[in-house]
C-alpha cells in the first residue's frame, strides 16, 4: 500500500517521543497534511506546550504520558489510539542517549535499552496485531541511527540498542510482507539533527546539523517515495557519503578487516581514499 493512498485515507498519527525534536517535527508536518495525532512523550510538561501549540495551528492532537519502556502503558496508548479512530501511522520514535563504555555503569545500558529497543519492540507488539486486524493501510516508522549501522566508537550502548531497531524493523517488513498485511513499515535514520538531546550540550545550533523540520520533511519525501531505509543526510554529509561508509562498514566483516577499521589507523588512509569513491 502507496503512501499516497495511506495520506488519502487519512486518520490517527501515534507518535511517540512527540512533545519534541523530530517526533514533534514529524506532528507538524502530518497535522499539516489532515492527520488527527495522538502523541506521547515522558515529559508531561513539555507534551502539553506542544500540544497547546498544534491546537493554536488548527491540529486535533490528544496525548498520554507514556514510558515506552512499559509494555502496560504502550498497550494503553493503543487501547486510546483505536478508540479515536483508523490508526493509519504509528512513529515509534522515543530514545534517550545515555554515556557508556563496554565494561562500565551496566544499569545505563539496561535503561538505553529499555526504552531505545524494548519501546520500540513494545510499540510494535502492542499495535501490530490489531493493525492486521483492522485490514487498513497503515504505515509504521520506527527511529533508528546511523550509529547502529556504521556503529562509530564512543558509545557502544547506544549503538547496540539502535543496531537491535534495525534488525527487529528489517525483520518485521519481512514478516508483514510475508503475511500480506497492507502496513508499510520504515527505517528512519536521522543524521546530524540538533534535537533536545544535542540541545543539551551544544546550546546553538551547529551549522552542520540539520533541523527537525528538515529532517523529517526527507523522511516523508521518502517514505512517499516507497524506501524503506530513510538514511537522512545534512549539513556535512551527503547521500553519497553515507552510501560509502555503510559499505565500508559492511566490508570489515568481507574482508576480515580490524574491528570499526574505519577508525582504526592502519587503515585511515584506505578509509580515506574510499570514501572519496
Amino acid at each position: 500500500m502507496s503512501w499516497t493512498e495511506i495520506s488519502k485515507r487519512g486518520g490517527l498519527a501515534v507518535i511517540t517521543g512527540g512533545a519534541s525534536g523530530v517526533g514533534l517535527a514529524a506532528a507538524e508536518l502530518l497535522a499539516g497534511r489532515g492527520f488527527h495525532l495522538l502523541l506521547a512523550d515522558q515529559n508531561a510538561e513539555a507534551l502539553e506546550t506542544a500540544a497547546t501549540d498544534l491546537r493554536a495551528s488548527g491540529a486535533r492532537v490528544e496525548t498520554r504520558v507514556v514510558d515506552v519502556s512499559d509494555a502496560h502503558a504502550v498497550n494503553a496508548l493503543a487501547d486510546q489510539a483505536f478508540a479515536m479512530g483508523r490508526v493509519a501511522v504509528v512513529m515509534n520514535n522515543a530514545g534517550i542517549g545515555l554515556g557508556s563504555s563496554c565494561w562500565d555503569d551496566p544499569e545505563a545500558w539496561r535503561k538505553t535499552f529499555d526504552v531505545n529497543f524494548f519501546g520500540i519492540v513494545n510499540g510494535v507488539q502492542a499495535f501490530v496485531p490489531r493493525l492486521i486486524d483492522a485490514g487498513e493501510p497503515a504505515a509504521i516508522i520506527n527511529t533508528g541511527s546511523k550509529q547502529g549501522i556504521t556503529t562509530p566508537p564512543g558509545n557502544p550502548a547506544y549503538n547496540a540498542s539502535k543496531a537491535a531497531v534495525k534488525v527487529l524493523t528489517e525483520q518485521l517488513a519481512h514478516e508483514l510482507r510475508q503475511a500480506g498485511a497492507p502496513i508499510d513499515v520504515h527505517l528512519f535514520v536521522p543524521g546530524f539533527t540538533y534535537t533536545g538531546m544535542i540541545a543539551a550540550i551544544m546550546p546553538e545550533k551547529p551549522e552542520g546539523a540539520w533541523t527537525s523540520a528538515q529532517c523529517v520533511e526527507y523522511l516523508f519525501d521518502r517514505v512517499g517515495r516507497g524506501d524503506f531505509y530513510v538514511l537522512c543526510p545534512d549539513n556535512m554529509v551527503d547521500e553519497t557519503v553515507d552510501a560509502r561508509r555503510v559499505l565500508w562498514a559492511a566490508g570489515d566483516i568481507a574482508e576480515n578487516r580490524p574491528a570499526l577499521s574505519r577508525w582504526h589507523p592502519d587503515w585511515a588512509e584506505a578509509f580515506t581514499a574510499f570514501e572519496k569513491g
